[in-house]
C-alpha cells in the first residue's frame, strides 16, 4: 500500500498533473450550463413553463437548434470526460513515464476544450469536431490498453 500512497501525492508529477487536468475539465463541464442558459435566453427557448417569465416572448421549446447543440456537446463531455477521470487515475497507478502521462493528459484536455469550441462556441465544419473527439478518444483508449497490459 505504501507504493500506491507514494503515487497519490502531489510530489508525484503525474498525480499533480492529473489533479490539474481533472480540475480544468471539471470547470469546463460546469461552464456548459451557463453556455446552455445563454442560448436559452438568446433564443427565448426554455424547457419549463416557469422559466419563460424571465424573458418576454419566450416559450417552451424542446428542439431549438442552438440550445440543442450546446446540450449535445455537454452530453458528449459527460460521456467522455468522466471515463477519462477513471481511466487516467488507473493509468497513473501503473507508474507511467511522467513525460508521456502528462502529455496524454494535456492532449485530452486540449482536445475536449477544442471539441467544445468547434461544436458550440465557434461552429466549424467537420472534420474539426471529429478530430478533436478522436484525439480524446484515442488518448483514453491508449491509457486503458496500457492499464490492461500492466495488469496481465
Amino acid at each position: 500500500m505504501a507504493a500506491a500512497d507514494a503515487l497519490l501525492t502531489v510530489s508525484n508529477p503525474v498525480f499533480k498533473a492529473y489533479l490539474f487536468h481533472v480540475a480544468v475539465l471539471a470547470l469546463k463541464m460546469l461552464m456548459m450550463s451557463p453556455l446552455t442558459a445563454r442560448q436559452r435566453f438568446k433564443n427565448k427557448s426554455f424547457s419549463n413553463p416557469e422559466d419563460t417569465i424571465f424573458v418576454k416572448g419566450s416559450k417552451v421549446k424542446y428542439d431549438q437548434p442552438d440550445v440543442e447543440r450546446v446540450r449535445r456537446a455537454h452530453l458528449n463531455d459527460l460521456e467522455n470526460i468522466t471515463v477519462f477521470f477513471i481511466v487516467a487515475l488507473a493509468y497513473l497507478l501503473t507508474k507511467p513515464s511522467p513525460g508521456l502521462a502528462i502529455n496524454l493528459f494535456r492532449a485530452f484536455t486540449a482536445a475536449r476544450i477544442g471539441h467544445t469550441v468547434v461544436y458550440c462556441i465557434i461552429p466549424i465544419a467537420q472534420p474539426s469536431r471529429f478530430l478533436f473527439f478522436f484525439i480524446g478518444w484515442a488518448v483514453t483508449i491508449f491509457m486503458a490498453g496500457s492499464v490492461i497490459l500492466y495488469c496481465l
